[in-house]
């Protein structure tokens, strides 16, 4: 599924997402999601999310 638009990701889903300081490397983090940060209703680098863990980043994929 699409971690670029805002629709997909709901609260309590199990996703991926890269944190600021792994953008480059690109390493993946995964957790729950908490909050959804981005407003708008789709952004081209993923939709800024909070994992449950406290983790701030952008959803890269979204595990079914």
């Amino acid at each position: 599924m699409e971690g670029r638009q805002r629709e997909n990701i709901r609260k309590g889903m199990a996703v991926a997402i890269v944190l600021k300081q792994d953008q480059q490397s690109g390493k993946l983090t995964e957790g729950i999601v908490k909050d959804i940060l981005t407003k708008s209703a789709r952004h081209p680098h993923g939709i800024k999310v909070r994992l449950e863990s406290g983790a701030v980043g952008r959803v890269k994929k979204i595990n079914e």
